[in-house]
């Protein structure tokens, strides 16, 4: 306690009492009754080192005179209840004795004098006082700052422990953890530091407040605070990336169609952006302007390198982005920064290929889809190349396909697209009799066949690896499938979603209709405890 700590041996002045527990109510900035509850609980526990620990001693300050009643409590206890501390029970028919109207529960309350303390029992009150008015303030504390997270704060680094920084709030103590600190930064003490609160937790040692510099969402803080048309909202920060203390990329959109939400960011020669930099230790930024559509996005994401072209797969959330020659390094940039700031920022994969690397690409698979087709429909290689030019990929799309699409090819009549048709249906024919053979030959049970996006080739694959059943499947866990099944059979969120299909029936069962023993009636619970017909 400071100037305001009570003397607890002149308890006799006791408005004082009163004027002290205001006092320190409001330094601490915690309620006046937290503290007169404190100043009862040093009382209570000198009244029991006086007369005995094993004593019921309570202590009362009157909230208006301030003064101290200290009394005795025994508590009236049944005859055949077992006793468990004599001193502050009493059976009933004991009690009885001593007042004819009591009854159990109750409680006997001899008042007792006052205390004069000593000088070890007014230490040990004041250590009670004083712990229970920093639990106190611990507590204000975590209420007040709880509702503060994602907050940015100043504060002043009061000393270091660890590695970890203690910074100075005010009226509270934060951690900002090393890990948390942007690297090679540097701070001595005194130092104003400005941070995010991350989170505020109750630990063993009292409620936590940590902070950090790292978060993506601090960057955006500081942005909001420098540039005024984002916290007015004209201009919203949709994502933000970050190599803490090397390299970030920010995301914005402008909800004004004649605001450039890109121009406000940066400022009048660059001073709001760099006042932002500054903050973060020279870290560079790049502000991105987002898109709706996709490509777009990654195209301005990856800036300043040039892009060529951009195929999106959403199925795979991928985008494969072609660049020229000269600006493949530029693209990724250094230690695959640039690209890997993209991704996160735009929260696809991105795959980047060179021009010359995605034509070698497309020759190789115009040259396996064609031998695709001359080995599957016994066709010669000019009738594959215009079936591949034509983008078809698979026999099955050749089967299916409109028979006008396939005149509509040049250099196609009826009768060869005809003849092209019938031999796909053929091939497809002998591949599922072949598939059928197979899948017997394995003992994969119609249950597990019967799945739906089960394909033959993952069906193949499953029983070849000892899944034959329906159950067999639902027991996996969606990695432990792609163990145990060729690689590139099915993409991981494919993964997942088959085996939840196989674990359907198992909710169904438990929502079945209950059954009675006539096999043949089924008994449905209504509401209102009524059958229909």
């Amino acid at each position: 306690m400071t100037s305001s700590a009570i003397n607890i041996s002149d308890v006799r002045a006791r408005p004082e009492l009163l004027q002290v527990a205001d006092t320190v109510a409001r330094d601490k900035g915690i309620e006046r009754e937290e503290v007169l509850e404190a100043m009862e609980q040093a009382i209570q526990k000198a009244g029991r080192s006086k007369y005995g620990y094993e004593h019921d001693i309570r202590a009362n300050i009157d909230r208006k005179s301030g003064e101290i009643q200290l009394a005795r409590y025994v508590e009236i206890v049944e005859d055949n209840a077992e006793i468990e501390n004599e001193a502050a029970q009493i059976r009933l028919s004991s009690a009885i004795k001593r007042k004819s109207d009591v009854s159990v529960g109750e409680f006997f309350v001899d008042a007792l004098p006052p205390i004069d303390f000593g000088r070890i029992a007014a230490q040990t009150a004041k250590q009670v006082i004083v712990q229970r008015v920093r639990e106190a303030e611990r507590e204000r504390h975590f209420e007040e700052y709880k509702e503060r997270v994602g907050e940015v704060v100043n504060g002043i680094l009061k000393r270091m422990e660890y590695g970890n920084i203690v910074v100075d709030l005010g009226r509270a103590e934060a951690m900002l953890r090393r890990d948390e600190a942007i690297p090679r930064e540097h701070f001595n003490n005194g130092d104003r530091i400005r941070a995010f609160i991350l989170d505020v937790r109750k630990e063993s040692r009292g409620p936590q407040i940590f902070l950090t510099r790292t978060h993506p969402d601090f960057m955006a803080r500081l942005f909001t605070q420098e540039v005024p048309e984002i916290y007015d909202g004209i201009i919203e920060i949709k994502s933000v990336a970050r190599d803490p203390g090397s390299r970030a990329k920010i995301a914005v959109v402008s909800h004004d169609s004649s605001i450039d939400p890109v121009g406000p960011c940066i400022g009048m020669r660059g001073s709001r952006v760099q006042a932002v930099v500054g903050e973060l230790q020279g870290e560079k930024i790049d502000i991105i302007q987002w898109s709706t559509d996709d490509a777009t996005f990654i195209v301005n994401a990856l800036a300043p390198a040039e892009v060529s072209k951009v195929v999106v797969d959403e199925e795979k959330n991928k985008i494969e982005v072609v660049v020229p020659d000269d600006q493949l390094s530029l693209a990724i940039g250094r230690r695959g920064q640039n690209v890997r700031l993209a991704s996160q920022l735009s929260g696809w994969d991105i795959d980047i290929l060179t021009e010359a690397d995605e034509s070698e690409r497309r020759t190789k698979e115009f040259q396996e889809r064609s031998k695709m087709f001359v080995d599957n429909l016994d066709v010669d290689d000019v009738i594959a190349h215009l079936l591949v030019t034509e983008g078809f990929s698979s026999v099955e799309e050749v089967a299916y396909v409109p028979i006008d699409d396939l005149v509509a090819i040049e250099g196609f009549d009826i009768d060869v697209a005809t003849e092209l048709k019938g031999r796909a249906e053929n091939f497809i024919d002998q591949q599922e009799k072949s598939f059928e053979a197979r899948r017997r030959e394995l003992g994969i049970q119609d249950d597990l066949a019967d799945l739906e996006n089960m394909s033959p080739n993952l069906l193949i694959a499953l029983g070849e690896s000892g899944i034959k059943t329906r159950d067999d499947l639902a027991d996996l866990a969606g990695d432990e499938l792609l163990e145990i099944i060729p690689e590139g059979t099915i993409t991981p969120s494919n993964a997942d979603e088959v085996i939840m299909q196989a674990r359907a029936h198992w909710f169904a069962d438990k929502e079945a209709p209950e059954v009675n023993e006539d096999k043949n009636a089924e008994v449905f619970s209504e509401p209102d405890g009524e059958l229909d017909n």
